[in-house]
């Protein structure tokens, strides 16, 4: 291998890199010392090396970012270098002080937030998708669409360090267009690569990077170079930029953002081709030589669009370029930005809890800036200690939040008002909605949107067919079509508004049973109930003059008739209950809940949305009727429960509701009970509440064959329902029917117990003597067993009673003791003949006394 050579670097790097280690290590380093060791004729690549000290026989190919060729020999030389590593770490510190922060479209002066407190990496794709994979991705909803998600990102994700790797012929791209829908993160993209150079936080094969945005360039009236086009926001000075760019253009990156949203003169046509640094031209044409090529060949290039403007800059953006396409977050991305945002894990689960609660949302939620718009607005809420339910932003309040955020922020300089603009993409979102489409061509945009370009609505796409291109148009998504549809129909002048209503509100004809039928539309309606809320219209109005009808009457008229329908289906009840949650008019919601005869829900697919839409509608009411839920979990419950003792009748059958749950559930019932009278029937459990006697009653199948109690009642007064602990009730239940019939006995005073067993044997005879004494305010105990045991008898013939308390005692007589009576364990196979007299024992104040309900079939 030869001789070890020698080489000790003393070198300082970026403060923005410094300032990085810090927040990531929590210390502080002033000045970072390498030593670096290479073996005989070998390599060694690092990071911004400055101030070098260097031993041995070493030749310095690349010794700091911005350095390149060989190594200073010369005075001269040595003070150029010097400088130029001066300038770049100047321009890298002025880098990460502006870029490590953002300011967001709600933020006061001076307020700001650190970019890797928002930043979280979207999905990046390099593959164009078909139309099927288009179509499949816009009309997924929920789960199902984040798993579209989940299979592209596993085929075909990369990550921003990667761009400009070679193709597997060796050949790196000279550009790259990002593209991406509006809100999906294509400006907070490109400022992370600027900070992420400027950090030092991966190798690069830039020694500097500028970033050029379009929207501030269309500002510049005057003719002006490349040069003083990149010095407008930058520190450092012309010549300074002039000469980086001549020495090492190869290296050299510009990142240019928003090419969908640079406006065009008539100057690009007419004017000769740039192809020098300092020549001037108008602003746009300066631009247009450097995406070309004519300026700066050898230079990188990134540039961001909307769909819409692809076809345009594919046709002046210099060969060989790559394409890829932000599609926004996934699931898990979703998560990582709410946790980021609130830093906070009780707000982050709440607020990540409703919007996975909510299918539309999680769906709309891969759009970055929906995931901005819901935080924000939940934050809001639990920072004014309000009920979150009460005044929980409804999907419809989300996506009208969405469209002023677009049309505040990117529909500046449109050739025709808003509201002609927002109507024209409901137009052509009906279009699409009554045919059963989601992408549209050319033809039937351009006849119903006067410019999809400017739009940001919109998205366009290139699919090849046979020898030639396709161009389609879609919305973001499909939830995006409905609700600009449902836009539309109330933005029309009151008779034809009624007359689209009326269309939409039309029953499916495919159902053979009026009690199934439903609206053919049921997300536009929920749309129209949203956007009918007082406050969203006014919101409409005020920040964009958009006038939406309120049609609320002839939507209250057309609800009521819906609960007149044969018992409601349950698809019809979800339908309704979303309906009410989108609409938010509490009186309204009362109106309707308490007139609501009976709420079905037997769908065994419900998801935790449906829910908090019935609690928020439960919520609106003192009392509703009856409730009968199937398929019930114990989240499900979790959610409904501080609204469960508002129903006169509750019942829900499921075999996954734990013990303790049920326990909280009673205690809900019991703490907040403020009905004359009520019914609680879930699955093995029954409660009937009243104003007199309460009565509880439950059936079991205990595991444990020595446990004998198959079910039993208590009925007792309903001040003491309170002061029972149910969670160790329940609790106990699971282990012993016995120690919970006695725990119950003596927490709730109660007055009647009914007990069934599966044989009454002598400890249990002692056991219900017991509870005459220790329970004084029982009255009345009846027993129900199958078998009554010979010792049992026995028992009972010798005691007295407490007066004042009855014992009625039915079954099966068995004259055998209960180590050998065997008859229990077959009831249908008469083994002792004698076993087959049924019996009804009575012990009072007077005594002992037997009946027979039926005589043996064979005497002995």
């Amino acid at each position: 291998m030869g001789a070890l050579l020698g080489l000790v670097i003393t070198y300082s790097v970026s403060p923005c890199y410094l300032d990085y280690c810090r927040r990531k290590c929590s210390r502080s380093h002033d000045d970072l010392n390498v030593n670096i060791a290479a073996q005989s004729k070998s390599h060694i690549t690092a990071p911004v090396l400055t101030n070098n000290n260097i031993t041995g026989n070493v030749q310095i190919i690349h010794n700091a970012t911005g350095i390149t060729g060989h190594h200073p020999n010369t005075q001269t030389e040595r003070t150029q270098t010097s400088v130029r590593r001066s300038v770049l770490l100047t321009y890298k510190e002025q880098i990460c002080n502006e870029y490590q922060y953002v300011t967001e479209y709600n933020s006061l002066p001076g307020e700001h937030v650190l970019l890797s407190d928002r930043y979280i990496q979207p999905l990046i794709i390099q593959n164009h998708r078909d139309q099927k994979e288009r179509e499949e991705e816009i009309s997924s909803r929920g789960e199902t669409f984040q798993q579209v998600l989940d299979s592209r990102s596993t085929q075909e994700s990369i990550g921003l360090n990667t761009l400009f790797n070679p193709d597997s012929c060796g050949v790196s791209p000279g550009a790259v267009i990002l593209q991406g829908n509006s809100g999906n993160g294509k400006s907070f993209t490109v400022q992370k690569m600027m900070l992420d150079w400027a950090s030092d936080l991966y190798r690069t094969k830039f020694d500097i990077v500028f970033h050029l945005k379009c929207k501030e360039i269309n500002h510049i009236s005057s003719s002006t170079s490349l040069v003083e086009l990149l010095s407008y926001n930058c520190c450092l000075t012309s010549d300074q930029i002039s000469t980086i760019l001549q020495q090492s253009p190869e290296k050299v990156l510009f990142l240019v953002d928003g090419f969908d949203e640079l406006k065009s003169t008539e100057d690009i046509y007419h004017m000769s081709p740039l192809t020098d640094l300092n020549q001037k031209a108008p602003p746009e044409v300066t631009l247009r030589a450097l995406l070309r090529g004519h300026i700066l060949r050898e230079s990188c290039l990134l540039v961001t669009t909307r769909s819409t403007a692809i076809d345009t800059l594919k046709s002046v953006l210099k060969e060989p370029h790559n394409f890829i396409e932000i599609i926004g977050f996934s699931e898990k991305a979703v998560e990582e930005y709410f946790k980021r945002f609130f830093q906070d894990d009780r707000l982050f689960r709440k607020g990540y809890e409703y919007v996975r609660a909510n299918e539309t949302l999680l769906t709309a939620c891969s759009i970055p800036v929906i995931c901005w718009i819901i935080c924000t607005v939940i934050r809001e809420r639990f920072s004014d200690d309000a009920d979150v339910l009460s005044g929980l932003e409804t999907t419809t309040s989300i996506y009208v939040d969405f469209l002023c955020t677009l049309l505040d922020h990117h529909c500046q300089g449109l050739g025709q008002s808003i509201p002609t603009l927002v109507k024209s993409l409901g137009k052509l979102a009906e279009k699409g909605i009554l045919a059963q489409q989601v992408l549209f061509d050319e033809n039937t945009v351009y006849e119903t949107v006067s410019d999809p370009a400017g739009s940001p609505f919109l998205c366009k796409f290139l699919f090849k067919k046979r020898i030639q291109q396709e161009t389609m148009f879609s919305f973001m998504h499909l939830s995006f079509q409905e609700f600009f549809t449902a836009l539309y129909y109330l933005l029309l002048d009151e008779k034809e508004s009624k007359k689209n209503l009326t269309q939409i509100f039309s029953m499916k004809t495919d159902f053979h049973d009026v009690s199934y039928a439903m609206p053919r539309f049921p997300a536009i309606l929920h749309f129209i109930f949203g956007l009918l809320n007082e406050d969203v219209r006014r919101t409409l109005w005020r920040r964009h003059g958009l006038l939406v009808k309120s049609n609320i009457h002839d939507l209250k008229k057309w609800i009521f008739e819906f609960l007149k329908l044969p018992e409601s289906y349950s698809e019809r009840t979800l339908f309704i209950l979303h309906s009410l949650y989108e609409l938010h008019e509490a009186d309204f919601v009362k109106e309707v809940m308490e007139a609501w005869p009976c709420i079905i829900l037997y769908n065994n697919s419900l998801r935790r949305g449906d829910f908090w839409a019935l609690l928020y509608c439960a919520q609106c009411c003192q009392c509703i009727q009856k409730l009968y839920i199937f398929y019930l979990t114990s989240e499900q419950l979790a959610i409904i429960r501080p609204v469960l003792h508002k129903f006169r009748l509750t019942s829900a059958s499921s075999d996954y509701i734990s013990d303790s749950d049920l326990g909280v559930m009673m205690q809900v019932f019991t703490n907040g009970q403020n009905l004359s009278s009520q019914s609680v029937n879930i699955h093995n459990f029954n409660l009937e509440i009243s104003n007199e006697l309460s009565r509880l009653e439950i059936t079991r199948k205990p595991e444990d064959p020595k446990d004998l109690v198959q079910r039993f009642s208590l009925s007792f007064p309903r001040s003491k329902l309170i002061s029972v602990d149910w969670i160790k009730f329940f609790q106990m239940l699971v282990k012993s029917g016995r120690d919970a019939v006695l725990f119950l006995l003596h927490s709730s005073t109660a007055q009647k117990l009914d007990l069934n067993l599966t044989r009454l044997t002598k400890a249990w005879a002692d056991s219900i003597l017991s509870f005459t004494r220790d329970c004084p305010s029982l009255t009345e105990i009846s027993i129900e067993a199958d078998w009554l045991l010979k010792e049992a008898d026995s028992v009972l013939q010798k005691s007295q009673p407490r007066p004042g308390c009855t014992l009625t005692f039915t079954g099966f007589r068995c004259n055998k003791s209960s180590d050998q009576c065997t008859d229990h364990e077959y009831p249908h196979k008469p083994a002792d003949l004698s076993c087959n007299q049924r019996v009804k024992i009575h012990l009072n104040k007077q005594g002992f006394s037997m009946e027979t309900l039926r005589k043996p079939f064979f005497l002995n």
